[in-house]
């Protein structure tokens, strides 16, 4: 291992040994849990839930969880060579060593990597192949609210919020192990704990045109598994540490989280929908976990983390208040999703007192029309102002993000785009203290995926053609001096638009695909599309069937079986309003009736 280090990228990424991570005594272990990311270790690191189900688990007596990161393809190779498996970055024992194996799925391709993870580990990537009860598979996270691609490789999905269900799953595996049950009694049994899906004990029927005629559940299944959620965010479990990277990586700070959900309702927006209700942390809850984080890890910056930032109710008092503690020991405060309609000078002020960087707001679309198409609630004079204000107080660097693609978009929509960064560069020219500092707009323009769970899960996604001709249209009107212009590669999100709306019959596909090489195909340098394209044909499957195929209002949908709290009739009549641009108002003005509040068993979405 020492020689394999000096001679791949980033050696710190393989050793563990980090400032806070947690070792503990095997004599005194009885569940091993190996909690995987499937990308790198500096995008592991920066993902707050995995830092939160970490210290919940090695809170647990007789628990040991492990990290476990997919290597870079220069550490795989040499691993390969080398016969060396993959590992626990806290002891270095293999993936055999580990008695749960779960991954969190956070994007769609990602997903060779748990394949080629599983394979690096030693570990059989069929479920079918894993017969006993060590080596469990599970998964949660954003993509499990469409699991069924996943299907034929993982034993159980955990679908909601992990720090709910995830104990009352180790307490059933340890009992199963405790008394030597079969891997399949304890699926059985694992499938009636809320919130656990367990796919081999649903049976799946097609039509003749490939639409799926029934999901019928076996064994005492249930036929909806509803996701599971922490009604009380103030009482939920967050650790008073963070494991501190011994290298860069993504998001290299502190992180708190204000509430979880979003009051918005974009129309486009997984998370928006599948992490309703509403519901918040206290101002005071929130002062001692922010303290007790940065006492504890020696970061530097801390950011407030949640869909919506400038949503939260008590967002004034408490800057003031995290302010008058960072200042002085000089750690930057970080207000990312920051809305133009919510931003204002005051807050502004509070937010360059420790560091003026940048600036982004998402418009999401380029005229007034598409934006109440997709429900987006800001107006073109809302950035505009937000603009005005960040420039007069010294500000020179702002992102503006777009989707093209979008349901009902047309070229004129798609031209809205370069009126509005237009705009924003006038606005500087007028309102800058300085002109001589210059100013940045960077304008990306990212690809529409039509997500489950969504309104917009009935829609077609454009074709590949498509977004490249929109693309280099964009190309020819961005012309402002001082906009640079960015767009997302097409090929990855059509890709994650086959992969997200598909079903079981994929997994075939995505074996075939790793067993040809497809992993990290997050990364530029990486994916290979014909490869992938090549693989769903070769299995007798059109990715066109899955992508970009408008779906008719009474299909019945892969995932229609997992409830995310949003009622299919909430979405249904979500995708009538836009297609007649009708907004509906926010959840802090007017319930929408989405049905998720019945989640919290009598009580209401908190704002």
């Amino acid at each position: 291992m020492e020689a394999i280090l000096t001679r791949v990228q980033k050696p710190a990424r393989y050793v563990g040994g980090e400032w806070g991570s947690v070792m503990k005594d095997k004599k005194n272990v009885d569940l091993r849990f190996a909690f995987c990311f499937p990308d790198t270790y500096e995008v592991a690191m920066s993902h707050l839930g995995s830092r939160i189900l970490y210290g919940l688990l090695n809170d647990q007596k007789g628990i040991w969880c492990e990290r476990v990161c997919a290597p870079w393809i220069d550490m795989e190779a040499e691993m390969r060579a080398a016969g060396i498996p993959l590992y626990g970055l806290e002891s270095g024992d293999p993936l055999t060593d580990f008695d749960i194996i779960a991954f969190t799925l956070q994007y769609e391709l990602s997903f060779s990597n748990i394949l080629n993870m599983l394979d690096l580990g030693g570990i059989p990537v069929l479920a079918k192949e894993r017969t006993d009860l060590r080596h469990i598979v599970a998964c949660g996270g954003p993509c499990a609210y469409n699991p069924e691609p996943l299907a034929d490789f993982v034993d159980l999905f955990m679908i909601g919020d992990g720090e709910e269900i995830m104990l009352e799953f180790t307490d059933l595996y340890r009992k199963a192990k405790r008394e030597g049950w079969s891997k399949q009694d304890f699926l059985i049994a694992a499938a009636q704990i809320e919130g656990m899906y367990v796919p081999s004990l649903y049976e799946v029927k097609y039509h003749e045109d490939g639409t799926i005629e029934s999901v019928t559940p076996t064994h005492g299944a249930p036929a909806m598994v509803q996701k599971r959620i922490v009604k009380d965010l103030d009482t939920m479990y967050y650790p008073e540490s963070f494991v501190v990277p011994s290298t860069d990586i993504v998001f290299d700070r502190a992180m708190i989280e204000l509430f979880r959900g979003c009051p918005r309702g974009c129309r486009f927006c997984q998370a928006g929908h599948t992490y309703r209700p509403l519901r918040t942390k206290s101002k005071e809850v929130l002062l001692k976990q922010a303290e007790a984080v940065l006492k504890n890890s020696g970061y530097e910056e801390i950011s407030l983390s949640s869909l919506s930032t400038s949503d939260y109710g008590e967002l004034s008092g408490l800057t003031e208040c995290m302010l008058d503690y960072c200042e002085p020991r000089h750690i930057s405060l970080s207000l990312p999703s920051l809305r133009a309609d919510s931003f204002s000078a005051e807050l502004m002020e509070r937010v360059q007192k420790t560091r003026k960087s940048g600036l982004t707001f998402a418009c999401e679309a380029g005229t007034q029309r598409l934006r109440d198409v997709i429900n987006k609630n800001i107006r073109e004079e809302d950035v505009l102002h937000a603009c005005e204000i960040a420039f007069q107080g010294g500000w020179n660097n702002v992102k503006l993000y777009f989707m093209m693609g979008l349901p009902t978009e047309t070229y004129e929509d798609l031209d809205g785009i370069s009126d509005i960064c237009k705009k924003v560069a006038y606005c500087w020219r007028e309102n800058t203290p300085n002109r001589a500092r210059g100013v940045r707009i960077t304008a990306s323009a990212s690809c529409f995926v039509p997500k489950p769970q969504t309104p917009f899960q009935w829609d077609a996604q454009d074709t590949l053609e498509t977004f490249r001709e929109k693309q280099a249209h964009l190309k020819v009107v961005m012309k402002t001096k001082n906009v640079t212009y960015n767009w997302h590669d097409a090929e990855t999100s059509v890709l994650e638009g086959v992969i997200a709306r598909g079903d079981r019959r994929q997994g075939r596909a995505i074996l075939l695909a790793w067993q040809r090489g497809c992993k990290m195909d997050g990364w530029d340098q990486c994916f290979d599309f014909e490869k992938w394209i090549q693989a769903f044909r070769d299995c007798g499957l059109d990715p066109e069937f899955y992508a970009s195929r408008q779906r008719p209002m009474d299909e019945v949908f892969p995932w229609d079986h997992i409830g995310c709290g949003t009622r299919k009739e909430h979405l249904k009549r979500e995708w009538e309003r836009s297609r007649e641009a009708v907004i509906t108002p926010d959840c802090m003005h007017q319930c929408a009736g989405c049905g998720a509040s019945a989640l919290l068993k009598g009580g209401k979405c908190r704002v």
